[in-house]
Protein backbone atom coordinates (compact mmCIF):
# COMPACT_ATOMS: atom_id res chain seq x y z
CA UNK A 1 0.00 0.00 0.00
CA UNK A 2 1.27 3.48 -0.88
CA UNK A 3 0.65 6.79 0.84
CA UNK A 4 0.63 10.35 -0.45
CA UNK A 5 2.35 13.10 1.52
CA UNK A 6 0.79 16.53 0.95
CA UNK A 7 2.25 19.81 2.18
CA UNK A 8 -0.47 22.43 2.21
CA UNK A 9 -0.43 26.13 1.48
CA UNK A 10 0.20 26.34 -2.26
CA UNK A 11 -2.30 27.92 -4.66
CA UNK A 12 -2.80 25.78 -7.75
CA UNK A 13 -1.96 27.66 -10.95
CA UNK A 14 -1.09 26.78 -14.55
CA UNK A 15 -2.35 24.44 -17.25
CA UNK A 16 -3.17 20.74 -17.15
CA UNK A 17 -4.39 18.26 -19.77
CA UNK A 18 -7.23 15.98 -18.67
CA UNK A 19 -6.83 12.20 -19.13
CA UNK A 20 -9.22 9.85 -20.93
CA UNK A 21 -12.43 8.77 -19.27
CA UNK A 22 -12.33 5.81 -16.87
CA UNK A 23 -16.09 5.31 -16.85
CA UNK A 24 -16.27 5.36 -20.65
CA UNK A 25 -13.27 3.08 -21.14
CA UNK A 26 -14.48 0.24 -18.91
CA UNK A 27 -17.76 -0.66 -20.71
CA UNK A 28 -16.15 -0.15 -24.11
CA UNK A 29 -13.29 -2.51 -23.23
CA UNK A 30 -15.92 -5.13 -22.35
CA UNK A 31 -17.74 -4.33 -25.60
CA UNK A 32 -14.66 -5.06 -27.72
CA UNK A 33 -15.39 -8.79 -27.46
CA UNK A 34 -18.64 -8.32 -29.41
CA UNK A 35 -16.52 -7.68 -32.50
CA UNK A 36 -14.61 -10.76 -33.64
CA UNK A 37 -11.69 -8.65 -34.79
CA UNK A 38 -9.63 -5.54 -34.04
CA UNK A 39 -10.56 -2.53 -31.91
CA UNK A 40 -8.32 0.50 -31.42
CA UNK A 41 -9.12 2.67 -28.39
CA UNK A 42 -7.35 6.03 -28.29
CA UNK A 43 -6.99 8.33 -25.28
CA UNK A 44 -7.41 5.30 -23.02
CA UNK A 45 -6.36 6.09 -19.43
CA UNK A 46 -3.59 3.96 -17.97
CA UNK A 47 -5.18 3.42 -14.58
CA UNK A 48 -5.66 0.42 -12.31
CA UNK A 49 -9.30 -0.26 -13.23
CA UNK A 50 -8.48 -0.27 -16.94
CA UNK A 51 -5.58 -2.65 -16.32
CA UNK A 52 -7.96 -4.99 -14.46
CA UNK A 53 -10.45 -4.94 -17.36
CA UNK A 54 -7.68 -5.61 -19.88
CA UNK A 55 -6.38 -8.48 -17.73
CA UNK A 56 -9.83 -10.08 -17.88
CA UNK A 57 -9.83 -9.70 -21.66
CA UNK A 58 -6.54 -11.58 -21.79
CA UNK A 59 -7.84 -14.27 -19.42
CA UNK A 60 -10.73 -14.78 -21.84
CA UNK A 61 -8.23 -15.40 -24.64
CA UNK A 62 -8.17 -11.97 -26.31
CA UNK A 63 -4.95 -10.13 -27.15
CA UNK A 64 -4.31 -6.58 -25.90
CA UNK A 65 -1.32 -4.32 -26.50
CA UNK A 66 -0.51 -0.75 -25.51
CA UNK A 67 1.17 2.04 -27.47
CA UNK A 68 1.22 5.02 -25.14
CA UNK A 69 -2.44 5.74 -24.39
CA UNK A 70 -3.65 3.69 -27.35
CA UNK A 71 -5.07 0.26 -26.52
CA UNK A 72 -5.34 -2.31 -29.34
CA UNK A 73 -7.60 -5.31 -28.74
CA UNK A 74 -7.81 -8.42 -30.91
CA UNK A 75 -10.89 -10.35 -29.77
CA UNK A 76 -10.78 -12.92 -32.59
CA UNK A 77 -8.93 -15.29 -30.24
CA UNK A 78 -11.60 -15.32 -27.49
CA UNK A 79 -11.70 -18.88 -26.14
CA UNK A 80 -13.43 -18.76 -22.74
CA UNK A 81 -16.75 -17.64 -21.27
CA UNK A 82 -15.66 -17.91 -17.63
CA UNK A 83 -14.49 -14.71 -15.99
CA UNK A 84 -11.97 -15.65 -13.24
CA UNK A 85 -13.43 -15.03 -9.81
CA UNK A 86 -10.26 -13.41 -8.45
CA UNK A 87 -10.32 -10.77 -11.19
CA UNK A 88 -14.02 -10.06 -10.76
CA UNK A 89 -13.67 -9.44 -7.03
CA UNK A 90 -11.24 -6.59 -7.65
CA UNK A 91 -13.63 -4.25 -9.43
CA UNK A 92 -17.30 -3.51 -9.91
CA UNK A 93 -17.18 -2.89 -13.66
CA UNK A 94 -16.19 -6.48 -14.36
CA UNK A 95 -19.93 -7.25 -14.32
CA UNK A 96 -20.10 -5.67 -17.80
CA UNK A 97 -18.61 -8.88 -19.17
CA UNK A 98 -21.95 -10.46 -18.28
CA UNK A 99 -23.82 -8.75 -21.12
CA UNK A 100 -20.90 -8.77 -23.53
CA UNK A 101 -20.19 -12.52 -23.27
CA UNK A 102 -23.89 -13.37 -23.45
CA UNK A 103 -24.15 -11.20 -26.55
CA UNK A 104 -21.31 -12.93 -28.37
CA UNK A 105 -21.24 -16.46 -26.92
CA UNK A 106 -24.71 -16.90 -25.38
CA UNK A 107 -23.05 -18.10 -22.19
CA UNK A 108 -21.11 -16.68 -19.24
CA UNK A 109 -19.95 -17.69 -15.78
CA UNK A 110 -19.07 -14.79 -13.51
CA UNK A 111 -18.94 -13.98 -9.80
CA UNK A 112 -20.62 -11.08 -8.06
CA UNK A 113 -18.28 -8.10 -8.56
CA UNK A 114 -16.16 -6.16 -6.06
CA UNK A 115 -14.95 -2.55 -6.08
CA UNK A 116 -15.15 0.52 -3.83
CA UNK A 117 -16.79 0.28 -0.40
CA UNK A 118 -19.31 3.07 -1.00
CA UNK A 119 -22.45 1.04 -0.43
CA UNK A 120 -24.59 -1.79 -1.72
CA UNK A 121 -24.84 -2.02 -5.48
CA UNK A 122 -26.91 -5.12 -6.24
CA UNK A 123 -27.14 -6.44 -9.78
CA UNK A 124 -30.81 -7.43 -9.60
CA UNK A 125 -31.69 -4.97 -12.38
CA UNK A 126 -29.10 -6.58 -14.65
CA UNK A 127 -30.30 -10.13 -14.03
CA UNK A 128 -34.03 -9.35 -14.18
CA UNK A 129 -33.58 -7.60 -17.52
CA UNK A 130 -31.57 -10.48 -19.00
CA UNK A 131 -34.23 -12.98 -17.94
CA UNK A 132 -36.70 -11.03 -20.08
CA UNK A 133 -34.28 -11.47 -23.00
CA UNK A 134 -34.50 -15.29 -22.92
CA UNK A 135 -31.52 -15.82 -20.61
CA UNK A 136 -31.53 -18.68 -18.08
CA UNK A 137 -29.75 -17.89 -14.79
CA UNK A 138 -28.25 -20.37 -12.33
CA UNK A 139 -26.42 -19.66 -9.07
CA UNK A 140 -23.58 -21.68 -7.58
CA UNK A 141 -20.79 -21.48 -5.02
CA UNK A 142 -20.77 -20.33 -1.43
CA UNK A 143 -23.86 -18.19 -0.79
CA UNK A 144 -24.76 -18.48 -4.49
CA UNK A 145 -22.22 -15.84 -5.52
CA UNK A 146 -21.27 -17.48 -8.83
CA UNK A 147 -23.67 -16.73 -11.69
CA UNK A 148 -23.98 -18.98 -14.74
CA UNK A 149 -26.13 -17.57 -17.55
CA UNK A 150 -26.93 -19.19 -20.88
CA UNK A 151 -29.38 -18.97 -23.76
CA UNK A 152 -29.95 -20.45 -27.19
CA UNK A 153 -30.72 -16.96 -28.50
CA UNK A 154 -30.87 -13.45 -27.04
CA UNK A 155 -34.36 -12.12 -27.80
CA UNK A 156 -35.22 -8.42 -27.86
CA UNK A 157 -37.83 -7.26 -25.36
CA UNK A 158 -39.14 -4.18 -23.54
CA UNK A 159 -37.16 -3.51 -20.35
CA UNK A 160 -38.47 -1.14 -17.68
CA UNK A 161 -35.82 -0.12 -15.14
CA UNK A 162 -37.09 0.83 -11.69
CA UNK A 163 -34.14 3.20 -11.36
CA UNK A 164 -31.83 4.53 -14.12
CA UNK A 165 -28.93 2.18 -13.35
CA UNK A 166 -25.81 2.89 -15.42
CA UNK A 167 -24.45 -0.66 -15.20
CA UNK A 168 -27.79 -2.31 -15.94
CA UNK A 169 -28.40 -0.03 -18.93
CA UNK A 170 -24.95 -0.85 -20.30
CA UNK A 171 -25.34 -4.61 -19.77
CA UNK A 172 -28.72 -4.64 -21.51
CA UNK A 173 -27.24 -2.76 -24.47
CA UNK A 174 -24.25 -5.13 -24.65
CA UNK A 175 -26.52 -8.18 -24.65
CA UNK A 176 -28.96 -6.67 -27.15
CA UNK A 177 -26.53 -5.56 -29.88
CA UNK A 178 -26.26 -9.03 -31.47
CA UNK A 179 -29.74 -10.22 -30.47
CA UNK A 180 -32.77 -11.13 -32.51
CA UNK A 181 -35.43 -8.44 -32.58
CA UNK A 182 -35.63 -5.07 -30.86
CA UNK A 183 -34.88 -4.20 -27.25
CA UNK A 184 -36.39 -1.05 -25.79
CA UNK A 185 -35.05 0.28 -22.49
CA UNK A 186 -37.36 2.56 -20.52
CA UNK A 187 -35.91 4.81 -17.77
CA UNK A 188 -32.42 4.16 -19.12
CA UNK A 189 -29.45 5.89 -17.49
CA UNK A 190 -28.44 9.10 -19.28
CA UNK A 191 -24.84 9.32 -18.06
CA UNK A 192 -22.24 10.31 -20.68
CA UNK A 193 -20.62 6.89 -20.26
CA UNK A 194 -23.79 5.22 -21.54
CA UNK A 195 -23.90 7.63 -24.47
CA UNK A 196 -20.26 6.95 -25.28
CA UNK A 197 -20.79 3.18 -25.23
CA UNK A 198 -23.64 3.66 -27.70
CA UNK A 199 -21.49 5.91 -29.91
CA UNK A 200 -18.72 3.30 -29.97
CA UNK A 201 -21.13 0.47 -30.80
CA UNK A 202 -22.84 2.47 -33.54
CA UNK A 203 -19.43 3.12 -35.12
CA UNK A 204 -18.84 -0.64 -34.97
CA UNK A 205 -22.10 -1.30 -36.83
CA UNK A 206 -24.75 -1.55 -34.10
CA UNK A 207 -28.24 -0.10 -34.58
CA UNK A 208 -29.04 2.05 -31.54
CA UNK A 209 -31.45 4.98 -31.21
CA UNK A 210 -32.05 7.34 -28.31
CA UNK A 211 -28.53 7.57 -26.85
CA UNK A 212 -28.35 10.27 -24.20
CA UNK A 213 -32.06 9.95 -23.40
CA UNK A 214 -34.07 7.84 -20.96
CA UNK A 215 -35.44 5.74 -23.82
CA UNK A 216 -32.96 3.62 -25.78
CA UNK A 217 -33.85 1.26 -28.62
CA UNK A 218 -31.46 -1.44 -29.84
CA UNK A 219 -32.14 -3.42 -33.00
CA UNK A 220 -30.04 -6.56 -33.14
CA UNK A 221 -27.51 -7.04 -35.95
CA UNK A 222 -25.65 -10.15 -37.07
CA UNK A 223 -22.12 -8.87 -36.52
CA UNK A 224 -19.95 -5.87 -35.73
CA UNK A 225 -16.96 -4.51 -37.61
CA UNK A 226 -13.47 -3.34 -36.63
CA UNK A 227 -13.37 0.18 -35.22
CA UNK A 228 -10.90 2.94 -34.32
CA UNK A 229 -12.40 5.01 -31.50
CA UNK A 230 -11.21 7.94 -29.38
CA UNK A 231 -12.46 8.13 -25.80
CA UNK A 232 -13.61 11.44 -24.36
CA UNK A 233 -11.82 13.05 -21.43
CA UNK A 234 -12.75 12.17 -17.87
CA UNK A 235 -15.46 14.44 -16.40
CA UNK A 236 -14.79 13.35 -12.81
CA UNK A 237 -11.04 13.88 -13.09
CA UNK A 238 -11.73 17.33 -14.55
CA UNK A 239 -14.19 18.05 -11.75
CA UNK A 240 -11.70 16.85 -9.13
CA UNK A 241 -8.99 19.20 -10.36
CA UNK A 242 -11.48 22.06 -10.61
CA UNK A 243 -12.35 21.38 -6.96
CA UNK A 244 -8.65 21.40 -6.04
CA UNK A 245 -8.18 24.80 -7.69
CA UNK A 246 -11.28 26.14 -5.92
CA UNK A 247 -10.16 24.85 -2.50
CA UNK A 248 -6.72 26.45 -2.83
CA UNK A 249 -8.05 29.78 -4.21
CA UNK A 250 -6.07 29.09 -7.37
CA UNK A 251 -6.30 29.95 -11.06
CA UNK A 252 -5.82 27.23 -13.68
CA UNK A 253 -6.75 26.12 -17.19
CA UNK A 254 -7.83 22.52 -17.81
CA UNK A 255 -7.10 21.49 -21.38
CA UNK A 256 -9.20 19.00 -23.33
CA UNK A 257 -11.96 18.84 -20.71
CA UNK A 258 -15.41 17.38 -21.56
CA UNK A 259 -17.10 20.75 -21.05
CA UNK A 260 -20.57 19.63 -22.17
CA UNK A 261 -20.57 16.87 -19.51
CA UNK A 262 -19.69 19.20 -16.63
CA UNK A 263 -22.75 21.49 -16.46
CA UNK A 264 -23.85 20.49 -12.96
CA UNK A 265 -20.31 20.59 -11.55
CA UNK A 266 -19.65 24.00 -13.09
CA UNK A 267 -22.97 25.30 -11.77
CA UNK A 268 -22.19 24.18 -8.20
CA UNK A 269 -18.62 25.50 -8.25
CA UNK A 270 -19.91 28.88 -9.42
CA UNK A 271 -22.25 28.86 -6.41
CA UNK A 272 -19.27 28.44 -4.06
CA UNK A 273 -17.65 31.51 -5.61
CA UNK A 274 -15.56 30.28 -8.54
CA UNK A 275 -15.14 32.18 -11.78
CA UNK A 276 -15.36 29.69 -14.64
CA UNK A 277 -15.00 30.33 -18.36
CA UNK A 278 -15.14 27.73 -21.12
CA UNK A 279 -13.54 28.07 -24.54
CA UNK A 280 -14.02 25.04 -26.75
CA UNK A 281 -12.73 22.06 -24.75
CA UNK A 282 -10.79 24.19 -22.28
CA UNK A 283 -11.94 25.42 -18.87
CA UNK A 284 -10.44 28.29 -16.90
CA UNK A 285 -11.32 28.29 -13.20
CA UNK A 286 -10.26 30.75 -10.52
CA UNK A 287 -11.36 31.41 -6.96
CA UNK A 288 -10.11 34.48 -5.16
CA UNK A 289 -11.80 34.13 -1.79
CA UNK A 290 -12.89 31.65 0.86
CA UNK A 291 -15.61 29.39 -0.60
CA UNK A 292 -19.28 30.22 -0.08
CA UNK A 293 -21.58 27.67 1.58
CA UNK A 294 -24.37 25.81 -0.23
CA UNK A 295 -27.68 25.64 1.61
CA UNK A 296 -28.66 22.23 0.22
CA UNK A 297 -27.18 19.95 -2.43
CA UNK A 298 -28.43 16.51 -3.45
CA UNK A 299 -26.47 14.03 -5.53
CA UNK A 300 -28.55 12.76 -8.45
CA UNK A 301 -28.26 10.67 -11.60
CA UNK A 302 -27.00 12.55 -14.65
CA UNK A 303 -27.57 15.36 -15.51
CA UNK A 304 -27.77 16.11 -11.78
CA UNK A 305 -24.76 16.63 -9.52
CA UNK A 306 -22.70 13.41 -9.62
CA UNK A 307 -22.15 11.27 -6.55
CA UNK A 308 -18.54 10.85 -7.75
CA UNK A 309 -17.99 14.58 -7.03
CA UNK A 310 -19.65 14.63 -3.60
CA UNK A 311 -16.50 13.92 -1.54
CA UNK A 312 -14.49 16.58 -3.37
CA UNK A 313 -17.24 19.16 -2.83
CA UNK A 314 -17.43 18.27 0.87
CA UNK A 315 -13.75 19.17 1.20
CA UNK A 316 -14.46 22.60 -0.30
CA UNK A 317 -17.49 23.16 1.95
CA UNK A 318 -15.50 22.15 5.04
CA UNK A 319 -13.61 25.45 4.68
CA UNK A 320 -16.57 27.50 3.40
CA UNK A 321 -17.78 30.69 5.07
CA UNK A 322 -20.94 29.22 6.62
CA UNK A 323 -23.09 26.10 6.93
CA UNK A 324 -23.85 23.68 4.07
CA UNK A 325 -25.94 20.54 3.72
CA UNK A 326 -25.35 17.57 1.40
CA UNK A 327 -27.85 14.74 0.92
CA UNK A 328 -26.37 11.64 -0.73
CA UNK A 329 -29.12 10.08 -2.87
CA UNK A 330 -27.08 7.41 -4.70
CA UNK A 331 -24.89 5.40 -2.28
CA UNK A 332 -25.59 4.92 1.42
CA UNK A 333 -21.93 4.59 2.50
CA UNK A 334 -20.41 7.60 0.79
CA UNK A 335 -19.86 9.65 3.94
CA UNK A 336 -16.87 7.62 5.17
CA UNK A 337 -14.68 10.64 4.42
CA UNK A 338 -16.41 12.62 7.16
CA UNK A 339 -14.41 10.83 9.85
CA UNK A 340 -11.14 11.58 8.07
CA UNK A 341 -11.95 15.26 7.54
CA UNK A 342 -12.80 15.55 11.24
CA UNK A 343 -9.22 14.48 12.01
CA UNK A 344 -8.17 17.57 10.06
CA UNK A 345 -10.44 19.87 12.08
CA UNK A 346 -13.56 19.83 9.90
CA UNK A 347 -16.93 20.27 11.62
CA UNK A 348 -19.33 17.82 10.01
CA UNK A 349 -22.33 15.97 11.42
CA UNK A 350 -24.05 13.06 9.70
CA UNK A 351 -27.61 11.72 9.97
CA UNK A 352 -27.31 8.16 8.70
CA UNK A 353 -31.08 7.66 8.56
CA UNK A 354 -31.48 10.40 5.94
CA UNK A 355 -27.94 10.17 4.50
CA UNK A 356 -27.50 13.86 5.23
CA UNK A 357 -24.29 15.67 6.14
CA UNK A 358 -24.26 19.16 7.67
CA UNK A 359 -20.93 20.96 7.22
CA UNK A 360 -20.00 24.02 9.27
CA UNK A 361 -17.05 25.62 7.54
CA UNK A 362 -13.83 26.26 9.45
CA UNK A 363 -11.20 28.83 8.50
CA UNK A 364 -8.50 26.23 7.85
CA UNK A 365 -7.93 22.50 8.03
CA UNK A 366 -4.91 21.04 9.84
CA UNK A 367 -2.59 18.37 8.49
CA UNK A 368 -3.21 14.84 9.79
CA UNK A 369 -2.79 11.16 9.01
CA UNK A 370 -5.94 10.06 7.16
CA UNK A 371 -7.13 7.04 5.21
CA UNK A 372 -8.53 6.81 1.66
CA UNK A 373 -11.62 4.62 1.98
CA UNK A 374 -12.33 4.63 -1.76
CA UNK A 375 -11.28 6.19 -5.04
CA UNK A 376 -13.07 9.55 -4.83
CA UNK A 377 -12.72 10.03 -1.08
CA UNK A 378 -8.98 9.50 -1.49
CA UNK A 379 -8.79 12.25 -4.12
CA UNK A 380 -10.86 14.51 -1.85
CA UNK A 381 -8.42 13.96 1.03
CA UNK A 382 -5.53 14.96 -1.22
CA UNK A 383 -7.43 18.20 -1.92
CA UNK A 384 -7.95 18.65 1.82
CA UNK A 385 -4.20 18.24 2.33
CA UNK A 386 -3.48 20.92 -0.27
CA UNK A 387 -5.63 23.40 1.67
CA UNK A 388 -4.45 22.38 5.15
CA UNK A 389 -1.82 23.88 7.39
CA UNK A 390 1.15 21.54 7.68
CA UNK A 391 1.60 18.00 6.40
CA UNK A 392 -1.12 15.49 5.55
CA UNK A 393 -0.48 11.79 4.94
CA UNK A 394 -3.18 10.06 2.90
CA UNK A 395 -2.81 6.34 3.61
CA UNK A 396 -4.00 3.43 1.43
CA UNK A 397 -3.81 5.86 -1.48
CA UNK A 398 -3.48 3.03 -4.00
CA UNK A 399 -7.27 3.21 -4.41
CA UNK A 400 -6.78 6.62 -6.05
CA UNK A 401 -4.82 4.89 -8.83
CA UNK A 402 -8.08 3.16 -9.85
CA UNK A 403 -9.23 6.39 -11.50
CA UNK A 404 -6.32 8.86 -11.77
CA UNK A 405 -3.25 8.15 -13.90
CA UNK A 406 -0.99 10.09 -11.52
CA UNK A 407 -2.69 12.53 -9.17
CA UNK A 408 0.65 13.65 -7.72
CA UNK A 409 2.11 14.40 -11.16
CA UNK A 410 -0.99 16.31 -12.23
CA UNK A 411 -1.30 18.47 -9.12
CA UNK A 412 2.46 19.09 -9.06
CA UNK A 413 2.06 20.44 -12.61
CA UNK A 414 -0.23 23.07 -11.08
CA UNK A 415 2.21 23.85 -8.27
CA UNK A 416 0.98 21.51 -5.56
CA UNK A 417 3.49 20.11 -3.08
CA UNK A 418 2.88 16.36 -2.80
CA UNK A 419 4.55 13.04 -3.41
CA UNK A 420 4.04 9.29 -3.12
CA UNK A 421 5.75 7.73 -0.10
CA UNK A 422 5.86 4.44 1.78
CA UNK A 423 3.01 3.48 4.08
CA UNK A 424 5.10 3.74 7.24
CA UNK A 425 5.67 7.49 6.89
CA UNK A 426 4.37 9.43 9.89
CA UNK A 427 3.72 13.10 10.37
CA UNK A 428 6.54 14.49 12.49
Amino acid sequence: MSSIEVIGGEQLKGELKIQGSKNAALPIIAATILNKGITVLRNCPKIRDVFYMVKILEELGCRATWDGNVLLVDSSTLNSTTVPEESVRKMRSSILYLGALLGRCHEVTIAYPGGCSIGKRPIDYHLNALKKMNVVEEFHGKEDTIIHCHTNCIMGNDIFLEKPSVGATQNIILAAVLSQGVTRIFNAAREPEVTELCTYLIKAGAKICGKGTSFIEVEGVKELNDVDFTLSSDRIVAGTYMAAVAATTGDAVLLGAPVHQLDSTIRVLRKVGCNIDTIGNNIRISCRRRPLPIELLRTQPYPGFPTDMQSQLMTILSIADGKSTIIEEIFESRFQNVYELRKMGAMISVDSTTNKAVISGVKQLKGAVVKAHDLRSGAALVIAGLTAEGVTIVREASSIERGYEDICRDLETLGGNLRYCSENVLVS
